[in-house]
């Protein structure tokens, strides 16, 4: 994912066997006690937003269950793994996510320059997100770190410009950078104030391959994003083609044992939802991710399909087979007159149309000041009218759940959708 996320009668809604959705029913604490697994542990962070949440019904409901039972839930999608945190795409975040309770984790794809398949953001971001810079390999980048960015050019190392066995002797760490900085040990800082570099010691970078192994092995499925190459003729140059990209990604979960109801394979390109439907076994769970302009409030489509209009392009994807859409969380969510949390008309239109909705995402803003200071994932309530403290965003879930109902979301910090998802008996 890009960064600038039921209290209700018994509902059932039926999609494809393949598509596992979030189900509230009566008794489902009391289903779910079979369930609690003991290798699932929350931490106090959730406890801690429950308990700074003003009185209300919703918070009633969560404090009912402090003492659990918690359990692995596909609703809770660890973003990156747990990057509020942990390192994003590492095999320390990895681990955390799923110890948080996430039933699936994301691994972010990209590509090496001989053409092998790991796990970042993106194919250019090693100088903010591990220590290359900082290493023998920051002469390999593609624009080198040299001194202080703006008396210097900004560096750009990509997984491009490196071989596998190079890739993989980078440390990973938190997501940040000190521009400013006079030697390459001060430009590896610059983490925000509202996250932490305590476990940045010895997160290893990961490999496509090793994420699978890994998920495999914590009992998680998988929700792995083939990422679009900051060079295009990289890709070209070493696969083929865009389509024989997506291919090898495909390749490679076959490879590994994944199942096609066990993974839901994501990507911005809709050319590469529409590879996966037409030529592979994964595309009935396929996940197009939907841009949304926060400024235009609306959401971004791609050429050669920008002409239409946003409901045209909806019912075209829906003729090509896509299933699954998803848009981040202002696209879902609007505050009405009453400065209540409501779904979007968008939202509105993806349920009409029976879209299975999943959404990202979720603790990956600062909202101790609230919504009005919170940037991108927030921007539906912009003047913080509803959402004025971090506890608040436990009002949007609840709303993303109940009444937009999503299939799952992803967060920075899974185990606080683990909580809401456990408490409500969300699969």
């Amino acid at each position: 994912m890009r960064l600038p996320p039921r209290m209700a009668l018994p509902i059932a809604l039926v999609y494809s066997t393949l598509i596992a959705l979030p189900v509230l029913a009566d008794g489902g604490r009391e289903r779910a006690e079979a369930r609690n697994d003991a290798t699932v542990q929350l931490g106090p962070r959730p406890f801690y937003l429950v308990e700074g949440m003003d009185e209300s019904p919703l918070k009633n409901r969560l404090m009912q269950c402090e003492k659990g039972p918690f359990y692995r839930t596909d609703f809770s999608i660890g973003h990156r793994g747990a990057a509020l945190q942990f390192p994003e795409h590492s095999d320390v975040a990895y681990r955390a996510g799923a110890r948080m309770g996430a039933g699936i984790v994301e691994c972010d794809v990209t590509f090496t320059q001989d053409g092998e398949l790991v796990c970042r953001h993106s194919e250019c971001d090693l100088a903010t997100t591990t220590n290359i810079v900082a290493t023998d390999l920051n002469q390999k980048c593609t624009v080198p770190w040299t001194g202080p960015v703006g008396a210097n050019p900004a560096p750009v190392c990509c997984t491009s410009d490196l071989k596998l066995d190079e890739f993989k002797t980078l440390m990973a760490k938190m997501d940040a950078s000190n521009p400013s900085a006079t030697t390459p040990e001060g430009f590896l800082g610059g983490t925000s104030n509202w996250r932490t570099d305590l476990y940045t010691g010895r997160a290893q970078v990961v490999t496509f391959k090793e994420s699978i192994a890994m998920n495999q092995q914590l009992g998680v499925k998988h929700t792995p994003e083939l990422k679009s190459a900051t060079f295009q003729e990289r890709v070209d140059g070493i696969f083929g083609s865009q389509a024989l990209y997506a291919q090898k990604f495909a390749d490679e979960m076959e490879a590994g044992g994944v199942k096609p109801n066990e993974t839901w394979p994501q990507s911005f390109n809709v050319e590469d939802i529409f590879y996966w439907i037409d030529h592979t076994q994964y595309g009935k769970q396929a996940v197009y991710l939907i841009d949304y302009d926060a400024n235009k409030n609306d959401i971004v489509i791609q050429a050669p399909y920008d002409a239409m209009d946003r409901m045209a392009y909806l019912k075209m994807l829906k003729q090509r087979g896509v299933r699954i859409v998803a848009p981040p969380v202002p696209a879902l969510l609007a505050v009405d007159g009453g400065g209540h949390i409501v779904p979007s008309q968008f939202a509105k239109d993806l349920m009409g149309m029976d879209f299975a909705i999943i959404t990202w995402t979720f603790e990956r803003a600062d909202l101790r000041q609230g919504a009005a200071q919170a940037g991108y994932y927030y921007d539906f309530d912009p003047t913080g009218a509803a959402i004025k403290k971090d506890s608040d965003m436990f009002k949007a879930l609840d709303v993303l759940a109940k009444e937009v109902k999503i299939l799952g979301i992803f967060s920075d910090w899974p185990a606080t959708v683990t909580y809401y998802a456990n408490c409500m008996g969300l699969k």
